[in-house]
């Protein structure tokens, strides 16, 4: 069975890297007792100081989803508030800070109502329009169609007579 590629460090390095935290040490001094890039130990930090040790062993794969209201209230506390980006995720359990960041750009340029969930997918009827067909187009395609019923059993049975001549006259 293969693993999720993106989580290459388990459990439990996670939880030895927040002990040391705890410890006093840093991020770089971590990554270097653990064996690990000092940016994994950074974004592992991110999420432990967020969340604690729930948020920092979630590791199913998936993003994570945020409202409208945690969107507007991370915004407006870092952009309005003047509150940092790490007291933001730790207060509203943000686990990362890029989609924070993403967030403050909308909120400064349009304010809450940039942040408002848009509809996915291309609206209805927005293809092109297709012209209506004339009698003609309609009876052509009405040929093509029974030619092509009538051309599959002639096709069939020349098939069949071609593999018993190869078969020897066999049936």
């Amino acid at each position: 069975m293969a693993s999720d590629l993106r989580y290459r460090h388990d459990e439990s390095l996670r939880l030895q890297a927040a002990r040391l935290h705890d410890a006093g040490l840093g991020r770089r001094a971590i990554g270097a007792r653990l064996g690990v890039p000092h940016e994994a130990v950074r974004r592992w930090l991110e999420k432990y100081r967020a969340g604690g040790t729930e948020l920092l062993l979630k590791t199913d794969g998936r993003k994570a989803g945020y409202g409208y209201e945690t969107k507007v209230a991370a915004a407006r506390a870092v952009v309005d508030g003047g509150m940092s980006k790490p007291e933001a995720m730790a207060r509203l359990r943000i686990a990362s800070e890029s989609p924070l960041k993403n967030w403050c750009r909308p909120y400064r340029e349009g304010g809450a109502e940039a942040l408002r969930p848009r509809p996915r997918g291309r609206p209805r009827g927005s293809g092109p329009k297709a012209a209506p067909r004339t009698r003609e187009q309609e009876l052509e395609e009405r040929v093509r169609k029974l030619e092509a019923q009538v051309a599959y059993p002639r096709k069939s049975m020349a098939l069949k007579a071609e593999r018993r001549s190869r078969a020897g006259g066999r049936p």
